[in-house]
């Protein structure tokens, strides 16, 4: 099982991830990209890169023929699949072992068994693991999930069998959300068959109040196994972690130990090895119940190296070379021991302030500062944020000597290091590590979603404080001089942002009172305020508009213009797409008849489906999409004959 040049089958922060600890170790590396990341930091990082395919995954990052292909024609003799797209595919696995490659992860076998989650709920309950309630039956019509999820009650899940990472799950609250079953499952398999080429379903029992915690395992081929801990994944949107931190804040030694050995039970039971994590429910009573094994390498697996000095992906790879667990720890489950806490904040391009709306665009300024924090990333200052992949962008790690130590500094790193360009939840991250449920370890799997109904203080969208107005008029005063003719000594600067519009009346280059801008350079800026130096992050666009980041939120500021826009959103006859992406269905045709509220097209972006809907009654005079279409941001896909 020797090998010298990996090839690693993924993109984004986790390739670039891999590739760092394989240059370490004195691999040469391979990298792969469709034609959206041409550019991206992984491609330029590896040493060698193949194009594999055009943007949509399906036909790059998942087209398994093609990564082989890459693999022979540059010579890899191992694939690294990362997390995500393939990773947790045993025809992959199988296809690398029938074309001589080592395939770094577990057995076809192992992921099989462990990748059908109704399959696995029932092994699981054979070697006597708890498991929550469900239906987990091969009758997939929906007559039958429809009895089944009456016979269970709510609040259930409709989960995908295949997969993770949230997509082709559902969640039914009540028995209003019962009612509207049928399209929930509809949408559930539409949404796994498109990420995971597989629309069975399974039904699980939603434990209410309910923390996730899931447990690091490792396996070798000479039949070790340890666990590395625990992972408090509770912080979720839309069943989408947010937040992950290790250890847990309420898991004892004995309840470690209890969930550690049950973890490492099951993959012994199904001939694993690499690494894997077993995933757990767990009450208010703190019993744990068993979801699901994630057959590969986790998102949050840089919090279990932070608390145990290990390289998570140096053990795959010596592992996957034939070595012995008991070559890096060799007392086993003894030598294992945690230091400090350790808390993973996710950085999405997604707006939370208007339900997690994904978003796109260039990335106009990035420049992480770690400091005493460790930053995963894959994106660079002048990439592109698409809505092909994943809207995770970047990982924040702090580790710390204790859990208050950690966000602390977590919230320190969220400030110092601002993307700049795509709308993303920064601010919202650095709230929440330091909102009074999360400092009590009072989260559950459901809060975040559930405060968005109450209108929760953390989900206000966050406005500029008065000296952010008074940076910004000094920065586009200046930058509006060569605008306006020599002769204009004084002028009227209305400035305008997302959130609002203020107006100031500037002395042409100078700033306003009690504003100095010292210098900008790069994305740091220097200014004194009222006498107070201050260093702070912005960014200048050609176009005149100006970001500028306080409190780890990017308010946008530009002057506004003095001709009236027209606002095509408040068209009720065209049904634009919210974001860009690809479309998922279609419901209507040229001539039908639709009411207000009554959907139309379905846009996928981001592992995230959005209806749009008709604004007001009418007759569908033109569609311009169809299925699988790519659209832009504010594309029309449809147009309606408003009913007078």
């Amino acid at each position: 099982m020797s090998f010298r040049k990996i090839l690693v089958a993924n993109r984004g922060e986790i390739a670039c991830r891999v590739l760092r600890t394989a240059h370490r170790l004195g691999y040469r590396t391979v990298a792969v990209f469709s034609d959206a990341d041409a550019g991206a930091p992984h491609v330029a990082m590896a040493d060698e890169a193949v194009r594999i395919g055009p943007p949509p995954a399906a036909e790059s990052y998942l087209n398994i023929a093609a990564l082989v292909d890459a693999a022979r024609r540059t010579g890899a003799e191992a694939v690294h699949p990362g997390y995500g797209f393939l990773s947790e595919r045993a025809d992959v696995a199988t296809a690398c072992a029938d074309a001589g490659l080592v395939f770094i992860g577990p057995p076809p076998a192992a992921i099989a068994a462990m990748g059908d989650k109704a399959a696995a709920k029932r092994r699981m309950r054979d070697a006597g693991v708890p498991c929550a309630p469900g239906y987990l039956g091969e009758d997939q019509s929906e007559e039958r999930l429809v009895a089944e999820a009456k016979r269970l009650g709510a609040p259930l899940l409709v989960k995908a069998v295949a997969g993770g990472g949230g997509r082709g799950m559902r969640l039914i609250r009540d028995a209003q959300d019962l009612a509207q079953l049928p399209e929930a499952l509809a949408g559930a398999r539409r949404e796994a068959q498109s990420a995971f080429g597989d629309g069975t379903l399974m039904l699980e029992r939603l434990i209410e109040g309910g923390r996730h915690i899931e447990i690091q395992v490792f396996a070798d081929a000479h039949g070790h196994a340890v666990h590395l801990g625990e992972r408090d994944c509770t912080a979720q949107r839309r069943r989408q972690k947010v937040i992950e931190e290790a250890p847990s804040p309420v898991v004892s030694p004995a309840m470690r130990e209890a969930m550690g050995r049950d973890a490492v039970s099951a993959a012994l039971a199904v001939g694993y090895r690499g690494a894997g994590t077993v995933e757990f429910i767990v009450d208010a009573r703190l019993n744990h119940y068993f979801l699901e094994m994630n057959t590969r390498l986790q998102v949050e697996h840089p919090v279990t190296e932070c608390i145990t000095g290990f390289d998570l992906v140096e053990w795959q790879l010596r592992i996957a070379a034939g070595e012995p667990l008991t070559n890096l720890v060799p007392r086993l489950q003894d030598d294992i021991r945690f230091t400090g806490h350790a808390i993973e904040a996710r950085l999405y391009a997604e707006d939370p302030y208007a339900g997690w709306k994904p978003q796109t665009g260039r990335i106009d300024g990035w420049a992480p500062e770690g400091g005493s924090v460790r930053i995963d990333h894959g994106i660079a200052a002048g990439g592109e944020v698409t809505p092909y992949y994943d809207a995770m962008v970047a990982k924040f790690i702090a580790h710390g000597r204790d859990r208050a130590d950690a966000v602390r500094r977590l919230t320190r790193a969220l400030e110092e290091a601002p993307l700049f360009g795509p709308v993303n939840n920064g601010r919202f991250l650095r709230d929440l590590v330091n909102h009074p449920r999360f400092t009590a370890a009072t989260m559950t799997t459901t809060l975040l979603d559930e405060w968005v109904a109450s209108n929760e203080a953390l989900l206000a969208r966050p406005v500029p404080p008065d000296d952010a107005w008074r940076i910004a008029a000094a920065l586009l005063a200046g930058h509006a001089d060569g605008a306006r003719p020599a002769s204009v000594g004084r002028f009227d600067l209305t400035l305008v942002t997302g959130e609002g519009a203020h107006a100031t009346r500037q002395t042409l280059r100078a700033p306003p009172e009690g504003v100095q801008i010292d210098s900008l350079e790069g994305t740091t800026l220097r200014c004194t305020v009222d006498g107070v130096r201050r260093r702070l992050h912005a960014h200048v666009n050609a176009n005149g508009t100006m970001q500028l980041a306080i409190d780890s939120t990017v308010f946008r500021f530009r002057e506004a213009s003095p001709y009236p826009a027209r606002d095509a959103a408040a068209d009720p006859s065209r049904a634009r797409a919210p974001v860009a992406g690809v479309v998922a269905h279609v419901s209507v045709a040229v001539g039908d008849v639709v009411q207000v509220g009554q959907p139309l097209v379905c846009v996928e972006a981001m592992k995230m489906e959005m209806w749009l809907v008709a604004a007001a009654a009418g007759r569908v005079k033109a569609v311009h999409t169809t299925p699988k279409a790519s659209v832009a941001a504010g594309a029309v896909l449809v147009e309606l004959e408003i009913d007078e």
